[in-house]
C-alpha cells in the first residue's frame, strides 16, 4: 500500500460504482490527526426502562451492547497525505490505500479506507471530529455494517476504571458454542493489567488474533477489527470460571465458557489431518501470469516443498504467509533449497477477479513465493483438489514434502504471533526444514 490515490485492481468494479459520488478534490478538509475511536454497530441495543443504574450500566454510557469498538490513529506524512494504523493490542495494521473526495448530494468530505488484502473497505463521511458510514466486504453479498468514529477518544470500550473483581490473566480451558450439539475446544490466553485486558483464543483450526479490551467489575469485553474479521467477546467473572458471548460481524451471538484446568489442551496440529493410503500428491494450477505450476515437475526436483492451503480473505492465512515470507528472507541458504506455494481458495465468483486479487495480495504483502488460484473458498472443495488428504478442516493447512517427494508433515491451522505458541513454532519449523535439506 504505497499510494493513497491508488486504484486497486481488485476494486475496479467498486470504484466505477462509486465514481458518481466520489471525485478527487484537492480542497478537501483534512481528517483530524491522532487517535480515533471507531465503532461497528452490530445491532441496536435495548434497555428496559426500569434498568438499575449499577456500575455496569454506567459503563454502557460510553458503549452499548451490540457495539464493537476499536481504535485507529491518523498520521500525516505531508500536509496533504496521511495513513491510518488500526490498533489491536500490540498490533498495528497500516492502511494507506485511501481515496477521498466530495459527496455531491451532501457536499461532505467522503473517504474510502481500503484493506486490499481482504477486499474490504470503510466508507465514511467526515464532519469535523466525527465519521459516519459503513464497513463493506466486497466478496460477500450485501455485507455492510454501520460505522461511526470520534476523534480524540483514546479509550476502546470505556475510560472508566471500575475495580475488577478478579485477575483473569493466564490460561483458560474453553468451549465455544456451548448452546450447540458440537461445542468447539479452545484455549484462552489473557493478560490483565488493572482494567486493561489483552489476549487471544487458540483453537485447533487457528487463533482469534490480537484481542484488546477492558475488565470492569465482574464484566469484561474484548474486540478485534483487522479489515477481515470483526470479533466481539463479552463475559462474566465467577471465581474460577468465565461465561460469555461471542459475536463475529453480522453473525448470530454464540455462548462460551471457560475454567482453570492445566491438563486441558488442544490436539496437536500435526495429527488432525491424515494422509489417504494409496494416494499421492499432485496438482496443476494456472498462475495469475498464465504460467502452469505443476507437481511433480522439474521445478520441484531436489527441493523441500511447502504447500499451504489458504485464502486471501483469511487472517490466520495472512499470518502464515507473513511467517513464510520472513522465513525465506531471513534464511536465504534454506530458501534456495525450498519451493513454497500457496494454493488459494477464494470467495470471488469470477476466476479473473480472483487472480487479480492474488496479484494484488502478493504485491501488498511483499511475497516472493508463488500464490495460485485453486478453487472456491470451501473446505470440501479444497479436500477434493487434494485427495491425498482425508479432509481439510482449516484454512490454512500446510503440507511439507521432502526432496524425494514424500509428505513428511501436515500441519492444520496456524498459531500466529498473538499466541504463546508462535515463537516455538518458528524455531521448530526452521529445525525441521534444516533436517530435510541435509
Amino acid at each position: 500500500m504505497k499510494n493513497t490515490t491508488l486504484f486497486l485492481i481488485g476494486f475496479v468494479a467498486l470504484t466505477i460504482s462509486l465514481s458518481a459520488c466520489l471525485q478527487v478534490d484537492n480542497t478537501f478538509k483534512l481528517i483530524a490527526p491522532g487517535i480515533w475511536r471507531g465503532v461497528l454497530v452490530l445491532e441496536k441495543p435495548y434497555f428496559p426502562p426500569t434498568q438499575k443504574r449499577d456500575s455496569i450500566s454506567i459503563v454502557y454510557d460510553q458503549f452499548k451492547p451490540g457495539e464493537l469498538p476499536f481504535n485507529f490513529e491518523v498520521t500525516y506524512t505531508t500536509p496533504e497525505k496521511f495513513y491510518i494504523d488500526f490498533i489491536n493490542g500490540t498490533e498495528r495494521i497500516k492502511c494507506d490505500s485511501i481515496r477521498f473526495g466530495k459527496d455531491r448530494t451532501t457536499a461532505r468530505d467522503t473517504y474510502n479506507f481500503y484493506f486490499p488484502e481482504y477486499q474490504s473497505y470503510i466508507h465514511a463521511e467526515v464532519r469535523g471530529a466525527v465519521m459516519q458510514g459503513y464497513w463493506c466486504v466486497t466478496t460477500k453479498d450485501n455485507y455492510r455494517i454501520p460505522f461511526v468514529a470520534d476523534a480524540g477518544r483514546p479509550y476502546r470500550f470505556t475510560s472508566l476504571k471500575v475495580p475488577p473483581t478478579g485477575d483473569i490473566s493466564g490460561r483458560w480451558a474453553t468451549l465455544f458454542d456451548i448452546n450447540s450439539d458440537t461445542p468447539e475446544k479452545a484455549v484462552a490466553e489473557f493478560t490483565q493489567d488493572g482494567n486493561h485486558l489483552s489476549g487471544t483464543f487458540r483453537t485447533e483450526t487457528g487463533d482469534y488474533r490480537f484481542l484488546e479490551g477492558t475488565v470492569q467489575g465482574r464484566k469484561f469485553w474484548l474486540s478485534c477489527f483487522d479489515g477481515s474479521h470483526a470479533f466481539l467477546f463479552s463475559g462474566n467473572i465467577a471465581k474460577d470460571s468465565l461465561i460469555g458471548e461471542f459475536r463475529s460481524g453480522k453473525g448470530k451471538p454464540s455462548l462460551w465458557n471457560a475454567w482453570r484446568d492445566n491438563k486441558f489442551d488442544l490436539g496437536s496440529p500435526d495429527t488432525l489431518t491424515h494422509l489417504v493410503e494409496g494416494k499421492t500428491l499432485s496438482f496443476k494450477f494456472n498462475a495469475p501470469d498464465g504460467q502452469v505450476l505443476q507437481y511433480p515437475s522439474a521445478s520441484f526436483n531436489n527441493k523441500v516443498t511447502v504447500l499451504t492451503i489458504m485464502g486471501t480473505w483469511c487472517p490466520n492465512c495472512r499470518d502464515e504467509q507473513i511467517f513464510l515470507r520472513d522465513f525465506l528472507k531471513e534464511n536465504p541458504e534454506l530458501a534456495q533449497q525450498m519451493h513454497v506455494v500457496g494454493a488459494s481458495f477464494e470467495r470471488h465468483k469470477d476466476i479473473a477477479a480472483a487472480n487479480a486479487q492474488l496479484v494484488q495480495y502478493r504485491k501488498v504483502m511483499g511475497l516472493s513465493h508463488d500464490i495460485v488460484y485453486a478453487g472456491k473458498a470451501n473446505k470440501d472443495e479444497a479436500a477434493s483438489v487434494f485427495p491425498v488428504l482425508d479432509k481439510v478442516i482449516a484454512f490454512p493447512t500446510m503440507i511439507i514434502i521432502d526432496k524425494k517427494g514424500k509428505i513428511r508433515r501436515v500441519h492444520t491451522g496456524f498459531d500466529g504471533p498473538a499466541t504463546s505458541k508462535y515463537a516455538d513454532f518458528k524455531a521448530e519449523f526452521k529445525a525441521f526444514v534444516q533436517q530435510l535439506t541435509l
